[in-house]
This record gives structure tokens, C-alpha cells and sequence, in this order.
């Protein structure tokens, strides 16, 4: 059987991933991705009501053309997870595919209101759920498998294509967190369990997001128990106290909720997209919050629950705010502009929960949004964090559990990817032979007829 493998986007940078997989007449597309940053340096862009063809020329979505050199039929179309750098363009491509959009329960909520937000395209692709450990059958010869990781958000999944030719393992994105907050356990088990299979994996596509980084990623209980020390550090503060991290990272934000109780604070979430992941994991159960906890979304709630703040005083409640990469329309940057009722004053505590992607863009952003802070007196708290992707040591073990014949790296630009080229010689591979380095709407044989 034939087996083809189309990398359309991710290949050159962080955002916009997506990734087709052809074995025989059957195609299987894993992620379809917005990279924000390309959105983020225009101002008052809307997506929702732009086309598609031009958030391609922006490179804000993948240039999805490579398609039409594939011959066959799209069975599924697989994200990950519910990141915006691998949902994010459902809504702008997916409707061209008669297939099924395949995700873990969350993910497909998250997809759900991707879609529902819309403005330029009908997208009536149907929405399947899976849950990891699942499978599903494509075409008449090949299996669509999920495996349980672990990540910076709930429900991610690795998927994995049977073919007779081999497996081939979709790794993006994972840290190997065998005690997460929320969830199970990465399956390593079953990850060794494919590598050994009788045809084994034939090809491992791979996230090098920290493959430059030595050692192994820490567990979210790391991250948990950090932010625990830090808000007990302030507990007997006066003033203000906020909170910023990934809107999209559950396990954190009920970790920074339940620690403000302990520190006699109540917790607001603020901000559109803090409200949207929160509210959609508490509304399936996948996270216990309490039935107190305010959420706000619009503009004049966020303000309404800033004033009460004030009214009834800073020192009695956390807000825990979008804008940790210094995006310009974020709560975290309003209040640092001084455009919401909420006082900055001097000696009030910031803390990140979350890293600054490394980019340009968002490094830029972040650093002006410090500034600002300061600039209001602020004392930021920075780094309460640890990474979703794995380093060094993690890469390790999973070419040990895998064993692939051929590598493909990405998430990264081609500096990024020295790292696991290194990595991946040291255990035996070579470049051109079975590491095959990539760009944007490239075609791999990875199989000839």
C-alpha cells in the first residue's frame, strides 16, 4: 500500500498545524491550525468574518492547495486537542472535505463553538466524538486509534493510523506527566505496546517544541504545587491580587480558584476566552468548579464585575484574567492601560502562570504589557509554570517505546528542530535516510506501490 504524507502547515513555525496522511485511496488529516500571532499584529481583525483565502495569505491558516496532489478520499479529520493553533481553522476549512470531524469529547465542544462563531462558511461537516483509548475504522484496511496524553488542556489525544504497511503515530503535542492535576496518565503503555506490534510504526511525526531543551518536562503537579507557595506567599496581603494564564489550561485554573478559597479570595475568571473553556469544562463534567464561581465574558460584565471589586474591595477577591502573552485586547493589557475600573496600584501582585511563547510577536506583547504594569507599580510574580511539551529525556523514551523506522519533525522552524535531529542521530538515525526535515506543503513517500 502506498503511503504518503502531506505536511501543509506547522512545518515551518508554532501555529497553523496540519498534516494529511494518504494510505492507498484514504486519507486522514490530523489538526487543521491558526497561527495566532499572524492574527495578533493586525488590529481589530475579526477571523470569523474573513475567507479563508485570506487568512492563507496572511499565513494565519495552512495552505491547504497540497491536497489536490493527493489521490483520494478524506476519510476524518482529526485534531489533537482544542488548541487554537490546531482547531482554529476547522471553521475556514474543513467544510471543502466530506468528512468527519474526530475528537475527544472536549475538543469537539471546543470545535462546536469554533464553528458556531463562523461568519463566511456553512461548515455541516458531522462532529464524531472518541475517547482516547478509542478506535474507528477507515477505508477497508486501515484503523484510527486514539492514545491518552497529556498536555497543557484537557482531552488530548496522540492518534494513530493502522495501515498494513505500519503505524503511523501523529505525536503532537504532549509532556509525559504520569501525575497530572485533571485526567489520566500519558499511556505509555500502549504506546510501547504499538512499537512491538508486527509491523511496528513506520513513521513518527513529532512536536520539537522543547527538543533543545535538556532534561525531562516537570509533571503539572510541580507547576500546582509552585502556585500554591506563591499565593500562600500573599496570603496576608492587602491590595490587589490577579492571576493570568492559559484560558485554555483547565487543570491550572482550578488550581489558582481552589487556592484563592484557601487564601480567603474569592476568583472571577474574566475575559471571552476564560469564560469559553472553563464554562464548556465545567458544563461536561469535565471539571469540578464551584457553582459560586463568576465567569465573564462580554466587555460590560468584565467591567461590572471590575467595579464590584472596587466597591467592595480589592482585597477580597483574585480575578484571574485572559492576556498572559500581552495580547493588546486582553484583560490583563486593558488593566494595565488603566481602561477598566479596576486600580493598579503600587504593590499589587501579578502572577503569571504561564510562559511566553517563544516567538516574536507574543515576546514583543509580553514585554510591553510588563512594562505597563510596572509602569503602574505592579509587582509581577513570573514563571508559575511548567511547559505541555516534552524535552530532551521525554523524546528519549518515546523513539525507545516506538522504535519508528522514520522520523518527522515538527511544531518548530528549522532551528527548532536541531535539537531532535541531534537527538534522533545520537539513537541511530540519519538525516535523508530516515529523518526526513520538512517544510510547509511538502509531500513524503514514505511508501512506494
Amino acid at each position: 500500500m502506498e503511503i504518503e504524507i502531506a505536511t501543509i502547515g506547522g512545518y515551518e513555525e508554532v501555529g497553523r498545524q496540519m498534516t494529511a496522511i494518504r494510505a492507498g485511496d484514504d486519507i486522514v488529516v490530523f489538526d487543521m491550525g491558526l497561527n495566532l500571532s499572524k492574527v495578533l499584529i493586525h488590529d481589530n481583525i475579526q477571523t470569523e468574518a474573513m475567507h479563508s483565502l485570506d487568512l492563507i495569505d496572511m499565513g494565519a491558516i495552512p495552505d491547504d492547495r497540497v491536497m489536490s496532489e493527493l489521490e483520494g478520499d478524506v476519510q476524518a479529520i482529526v485534531p489533537t486537542h482544542g488548541h487554537l493553533d490546531h482547531i482554529g481553522a476547522i471553521s475556514k476549512l474543513a467544510h471543502r472535505y466530506d468528512a468527519p470531524v474526530v475528537g475527544t469529547p472536549f475538543t469537539i465542544e471546543l470545535v462546536k463553538e469554533e464553528v458556531k462563531d463562523e461568519q463566511k462558511f456553512d461548515v455541516e461537516n458531522d462532529l464524531v466524538r472518541m475517547q482516547p483509548g478509542g478506535t474507528m475504522p477507515i477505508g477497508d484496511h486501515c484503523e484510527l486509534e486514539f492514545v491518552n496524553v497529556t498536555h497543557s488542556i484537557i482531552d488530548a489525544i496522540n492518534p494513530v493510523l493502522h495501515t498494513p504497511e505500519g503505524s503511523i503515530v501523529y505525536g503532537l503535542d504532549k509532556r509525559m506527566d504520569h501525575t497530572p492535576v485533571i485526567g489520566d496518565p500519558i499511556d505509555m503503555k500502549r504506546f510501547r505496546e504499538i512499537g512491538r506490534e508486527d509491523n511496528g510504526v513506520l513513521c513518527y511525526i513529532e512536536d520539537c517544541t522543547n527538543a533543545n531543551k535538556k532534561g525531562r518536562t516537570p509533571s503539572e503537579a510541580v507547576a500546582r504545587r509552585h502556585l500554591k507557595d506563591v499565593m500562600t506567599s500573599v496570603e496576608d496581603y492587602d491590595g490587589g491580587i490577579l492571576a493570568t494564564t492559559f484560558s485554555s489550561h483547565i487543570a491550572r485554573v482550578s488550581s489558582i480558584v481552589e487556592f484563592a478559597k484557601d487564601i480567603g479570595r474569592e476568583p472571577i475568571l474574566l475575559g471571552r476566552s476564560m469564560e469559553q473553556y472553563s464554562g464548556t469544562a465545567d458544563r461536561i463534567g469535565a471539571v469540578d468548579l464551584p457553582d459560586d464561581l463568576g465567569m465573564f465574558g462580554h466587555r460590560n460584565s468584565v467591567d461590572r464585575a471590575f467595579q464590584r471589586i472596587m466597591d467592595e474591595g480589592k482585597e477580597n477577591f483574585l480575578p484571574v484574567v485572559t492576556g498572559h502573552q500581552g495580547e493588546p485586547r486582553a484583560m490583563l493589557t486593558r488593566m494595565a492601560r488603566g481602561e477598566t475600573p479596576y486600580d493598579l496600584e503600587d504593590g499589587d501582585k501579578v502572577i503569571f502562570s504561564a510562559r511566553v511563547i517563544p516567538e516574536p510577536t507574543n515576546e514583543g506583547q509580553r514585554y510591553q504589557a510588563e512594562q505597563l504594569l510596572g509602569m503602574q507599580g505592579a509587582r509581577i510574580y513570573d514563571d508559575v509554570h511548567v511547559s505541555g511539551h516534552l524535552r530532551q529525556e521525554g523524546h528519549y523514551e518515546m523513539l525507545d517505546a516506538l522504535q519508528p523506522q522514520h522520523l518527522i519533525p515538527a511544531h518548530q522552524d528549522m532551528s527548532g528542530f536541531s535539537g531532535y535531529v541531534n537527538l534522533a542521530q545520537n539513537q541511530g538515525y540519519t538525516m535523508g535516510r530516515d529523518i526526513h526535515v520538512t517544510s510547509n506543503g511538502n509531500t513524503i513517500q514514505i511508501v512506494d506501490s
